[in-house]
């Protein structure tokens, strides 16, 4: 599906009374909801989405400043702020009770719905299970990009300003898998969701969860290893920033870790090996 048809096939909501929020829906059967990573969109979820939604009734958005919601540059871009906008469209859609499957930016706004979750008992959202896709979500194992880094300096700002489509093949080749890198068309898509309504000027103010990570390092990580519902990773395990260390190190602080390991993909493996991610989602599933 392109970015235009995946576009044409969704819809927006108002949130706050003043910001456009892009969402899909389809298919039926438990709910699941799909949470894109950074700096992309629910796009990522392309090649997979048909496959699923005949089985589950999926919900995905962009979030605030990805893709094609409202990316204003006075917003605080917080993983909590995020986790809120996802609370308020769960309930505009009545969605209470679901699985999740997440990936980079997306595993760290569940880290904080599972924080909210252990922390409150009366929390009203009953999260089912989690499937993790690459996502640094341990400081310790995470390892930006140069270009990350550099953004999240006030040299950032700057910067911005010489981002484009080359920039964003550059790095995705390093973060893909040797045979499984994205098609140029692919690229040309994913940078077209990034700079859509002028993007570029808030990714560096988006990249600041990385920080966020460092501050709640405790807290995030305790949100995985002490709630009790099923989770697994399927890991990329070539990916620089979140590969096969990253899953070692999951395996190692979480109890009875549920993880796969892709051993030639890299960071999106949900566009790198769709039919591969399905199989052992669909197995993750059918052991609940």
């Amino acid at each position: 599906m392109t970015l235009q048809d995946w576009k044409n096939s969704g819809t927006y909501f108002e949130y706050q009374n003043k910001y456009s929020v892009f969402y899909k829906e389809s298919g039926s059967g438990e709910p699941l909801i799909l949470i894109h990573g950074f700096p992309t969109s629910s796009w990522d979820w392309s090649k997979i989405w048909s496959s699923l939604s005949a089985k589950y009734q999926l919900y995905t958005i962009d979030m605030m400043g990805y893709g094609f919601s409202s990316k204003p540059k006075d917003f605080k871009y917080t993983i909590s702020v995020q986790v809120d906008l996802w609370e308020t469209y769960l309930r505009k859609r009545g969605v209470f009770s679901f699985h999740i499957i997440a990936h980079d930016y997306g595993d760290t706004v569940v880290q904080e719905m599972l924080a909210r979750h252990k922390e409150n008992s009366e929390y009203e959202f009953d999260i089912k299970s989690v499937c993790f896709l690459n996502g640094g979500m341990f400081p310790e194992t995470n390892f930006p990009t140069l270009t990350q880094k550099m953004l999240l300096t006030p040299f950032g700002e700057i910067l911005k300003h010489f981002m484009g489509r080359d920039t964003l093949a550059k790095n995705f080749k390093k973060i893909f898998g040797k045979n499984t890198q994205a098609s140029e068309q692919e690229i040309d898509q994913f940078w077209q969701g990034i700079a859509h309504n002028s993007g570029k000027d808030v990714i560096p103010k988006l990249i600041k969860y990385l920080k966020e990570r460092d501050t709640h390092k405790i807290r995030w990580r305790e949100a995985i290893q002490y709630t009790d519902m099923p989770k697994r990773l399927i890991d990329g395990g070539v990916d620089p920033i979140s590969g096969k260390h990253m899953a070692e190190f999951y395996k190692e602080i979480i109890p009875n870790a549920d993880v796969i390991i892709l051993d030639e993909i890299g960071h999106y493996p949900q566009t790198e090996a769709p039919e591969t991610v399905l199989s052992y989602y669909y197995e993750f599933r059918n052991q609940l």
